[in-house]
């Protein structure tokens, strides 16, 4: 079953980072305003956008195959097929799987587009990340928190600069989490092309959207007291479990999958 998602006014005068996102990735969800933020972005980002939602497929199934049946997914962004529920609840029926996103933009693709199965659950909740007690305290109401539960933030972390702690934010989170739950993060990064540095952050300030790119040392603090799952703090396309190797590739995202001990 599927929770009733309520709408809320969208502001297409200003670009927001799930759309552009939702642009990258070749979808229609977007405004000429978020569209001319991508535009302004290397070619390669849309490659960047497709390797982060690959890796996310390899990881959220690995959990599903491995007993974990409930997920928080923060900056879910606009739905594009296969979602994460779709992946976790074929191996899972039972699963359940909750969406966060501070864009009303969201809103109503979700309500069409996140379907369950008969035998599990999904809902979305309208919700900034930062507001990470905000977020449990709803998600409580939806999730056991009893047991474990992974916990995803997938490219969206790089959208939260210094000041805004996201360090923090994330201790915040897995906090609140039992133990066996695992955290699921991805991590924008200049590291393999800082070449590209510049000119990414530009655009995305054109568009009056804060972006802090991070190196590899100022991701691994985001993993600060976990264990992090083989092969570790990786590039996205390093990062597998049983399926054959993904094309080795240059890639501007940090990945790990990592446990609650």
């Amino acid at each position: 079953m599927s929770a009733a998602v309520p709408h809320a006014r969208i502001d297409s005068s200003r670009p927001h980072p799930a759309r552009v996102y939702d642009w990258l990735l070749g979808g229609k969800d977007n405004y000429p305003v978020d569209q001319k933020v991508g535009q302004e972005l290397p070619e390669e980002t849309r490659g960047n956008a497709a390797r982060n939602r690959a890796f996310m497929h390899r990881a959220v199934a690995w959990l599903a195959r491995n007993g974990v049946d409930q997920f928080l997914d923060i900056g879910s962004g606009i739905p594009t097929e296969p979602n994460m529920h779709q992946i976790v609840q074929a191996i899972v029926p039972t699963a359940r799987v909750v969406y966060v996103d501070s864009d009303p933009s969201v809103l109503p693709h979700a309500d069409a587009l996140l379907t369950s199965t008969s035998e599990g659950f999904t809902d979305f909740l309208h919700a900034d990340a930062r507001r990470s007690a905000a977020i449990l305290e709803r998600a409580a109401e939806r999730l056991d928190f009893e047991r474990p539960i992974a916990l995803s933030m997938l490219a969206m972390l790089h959208f939260l600069p210094d000041d805004d702690d996201p360090y923090d934010v994330v201790r915040t989170l897995v906090k609140a989490l039992p133990s066996g739950s695992y955290l699921v993060l991805s991590h924008g990064t200049a590291d393999q092309h800082p070449e590209w540095k510049g000119k990414i952050e530009a655009a995305y300030e054109k568009g009056s959207i804060p972006l802090r790119l991070r190196s590899r040392s100022e991701v691994e603090p985001f993993f600060e007291g976990l264990d992090l799952v083989a092969p570790g703090l990786v590039y996205a396309t390093e990062w597998y479990r049983e399926e054959p190797a993904p094309a080795l590739e240059r890639s501007g995202l940090h990945v790990g999958v990592a446990r609650v001990p």
